[in-house]
């Protein structure tokens, strides 16, 4: 659930400003919300400082600790990491540079400009020409030879002697000299490479420092929120006030806990207009926590009047990803590796995210018994066999729309839910309707199945296009609700139809997977050395799992956001409920 939100506003003596700020962070409820936005700023050296350490504690997060401890301060070490990060993305930049200038003077060879030099100096003239090969036989000098061979059938003529030549053919074009040599630009990326190497080196001696970086940003963090908070009141020289959002099951206690403190505090509490928009707090059941890990990642958070979509997507997600990956094996290696690295995962990963890809893998295994598909070999009939056959393909892609259309048709009706008794109720539910004729009408097309009056998609098509264009806008002029429905029915119908259809990604990448993982076992099959077949099964395995935990971000998650939200008008427009407290909120 999204956690009901009141309006607060507090006013106390200005000589006890500290204490309603102390009170206020030992009681960690209220979001509060600058007064001035401009004023409630910080200062640009916080500012640096903070933004020093999250980028020195985000960099060393892949990297593990080696060799000696610094002993340095911890911002100190952090200013250090930022200096080996731009430097070594200056050196990354010439060293691409330098290869390019090495490619450009391939036909140069290991030519030395000093050694040319000091022929010159002995009174040797040293030239090259590009020319047609053909006329290479005119020229005429003590020395000449051929260099290089160029494209179109010319080359590059190296002339030399103590006079200029004798004669040369008009087709002769002489070629400058390179402003650098390739041994030169060999040396230079060479010293780039060792100092590149030198600084990783020492960005593994301070990743010793993490944590000592992570408890100073903390600690800089606090400081920075309690300066925001100071500099977002409103303040004279007789009173000083905030304002801000708690959770309403919070705000009836607030002012005893206030006068509890010794705290003499004027607290107004007011519901939030429809203008309004508090900070959202998603409350989902405990066993739909580990949702939130993918949430986190993506940076999501609902508007505080959309919906708590924890619980449909807990349940869709691991379902689609089971699909998507195809395999009970994969599923088993998936699940044994969140359990056995559990600890370290969820360091790095989130406690939530790792549960989450538990459930996963759980899920996995589980369509992989029923699938009877383990690592690409079927020890077992199948209740569910996916496989290149007809039958089996056109069994796949009517689940798959099956899913999509129970899917879509919910996020429909929840919408419908919400909006009773208003008569809008009777458009989203007409959309969820017209959305189950739509999957005869994709079912027609994709598996050319017929439809006519004997089905019921064509009375679904009807009586939900009937309430959705009625009723998209409630009004009591009849001829502006007809005008209006069918003004906005043709493009919302052709949605309809896509979203519907593209569900049929569940079958293509879950057919997908199973058929690569067969076709890497026939693979390590035929070859004879069984370590290499080993090899062979070991990659052609994981970078199959790699591919479909892919896919469970770039399919699964997009029918979740994209085409289950679209339905349920989900806008992500919310932001997150982040009290004023002495300990941080998580991101």
């Amino acid at each position: 659930m999204i956690v009901p939100m009141q309006k607060v506003h507090l006013v106390a003596r200005s000589v006890d400003r500290q204490k309603l700020l102390d009170s206020l962070r030992e009681l960690g409820v209220v979001h509060i919300m600058p007064a001035d936005p401009a004023k409630a700023t910080l200062d640009e050296a916080t500012s640096r400082r903070l933004q020093i350490l999250r980028q020195a504690v985000q960099t060393l997060s892949s990297i593990p600790p080696r060799g000696p401890v610094p002993e340095i301060p911890p911002e100190q070490a952090a200013q250090e990491v930022l200096d080996i990060q731009r430097r070594s993305a200056e050196a990354r930049s010439r060293l691409a540079a330098l290869y390019h200038q090495l490619e450009q003077l391939s036909l140069w060879g290991d030519v030395r400009l000093s050694e040319l030099a000091a022929l010159q100096e002995a009174g040797l003239k040293v030239q090259v020409y590009a020319m047609p090969a053909r006329v290479v036989s005119q020229v005429r000098a003590e020395c000449v030879e051929v260099v290089a061979q160029l494209p179109g059938r010319r080359v590059w003529v190296a002339v030399a002697g103590h006079a200029d030549p004798e004669h040369l053919p008009a087709q002769a074009e002489p070629v400058p000299w390179p402003s650098r040599d390739a041994p030169s630009i060999r040396a230079e990326a060479a010293q780039i490479d060792a100092a590149l190497h030198q600084d990783m080196h020492r960005l593994h001696q301070l990743a010793h420092l993490a944590p000592q970086m992570q408890k100073a940003l903390a600690e800089l963090e606090l400081q920075a929120e309690y300066t925001l908070a100071q500099r977002s009141a409103w303040e004279d020289e007789h009173l000083f006030a905030l304002w801000g959002w708690l959770p309403a099951e919070q705000a009836a206690h607030l002012a005893e806990q206030l006068a509890q403190r010794g705290l003499v505090a004027a607290v107004a509490l007011h519901e939030p207009g429809p203008d309004e928009q508090p900070p959202t707090l998603v409350r989902p059941p405990a066993w739909a926590k580990p949702i939130e890990g993918l949430f986190r990642i993506l940076g999501t958070t609902p508007g505080y009047r959309e919906y708590d979509v924890s619980v449909p997507f807990l349940i869709a997600l691991p379902l689609f990803t089971a699909i998507l990956i195809g395999d009970g094996g994969y599923g088993a290696v998936l699940l044994a590796a969140m359990l056995l690295g559990y600890r370290k995962l969820a360091n790095s990963l989130g406690q939530r995210f790792v549960q989450l890809l538990t459930i996963v893998g759980i899920v996995s295994v589980i369509w992989g018994i029923i699938t009877a598909s383990f690592f690409g070999l079927s020890p077992y009939e199948p209740v569910v066999k996916v496989d290149l056959s007809e039958q089996s393909r056109r069994f796949m892609m009517s689940l798959s729309f099956t899913i999509g259309a129970v899917h879509l048709s919910l996020a429909q009706l929840w919408q419908g839910i919400r909006l009773y008794p208003n008569l809008q109720f009777l458009n989203k539910l007409g959309w969820s309707v017209f959305l189950w004729g739509m999957y005869g009408v994709v079912r027609m097309f994709v598996l050319g199945e017929l439809l006519h009056w004997g089905t019921p998609w064509p009375y679904f098509l009807l009586t939900g296009a009937t309430l959705a264009i009625l009723f998209a806008n409630p009004s009591r002029n009849p001829l502006k609700m007809l005008l209006w429905g069918l003004a906005q029915f043709p493009l919302s119908m052709l949605s309809a139809f896509s979203d519907v259809i593209s569900y049929v990604r569940l079958m293509a990448v879950g057919l997908a997977s199973s058929v690569l993982a067969v076709s890497f076992n026939a693979m390590a099959a035929q070859i004879p050395f069984w370590p290499v077949s080993l090899v062979v099964l070991l990659f052609g395995h994981g970078l199959n799992l790699g591919l479909a935990l892919i896919a469970m971000f770039a399919h699964g998650v997009r029918l979740n956001m994209l085409e289950f939200c679209n339905n349920l008008g989900m806008q992500w427009t919310g932001y997150k409920y982040r009290p004023f407290s002495w300990r941080l909120s998580e991101e």
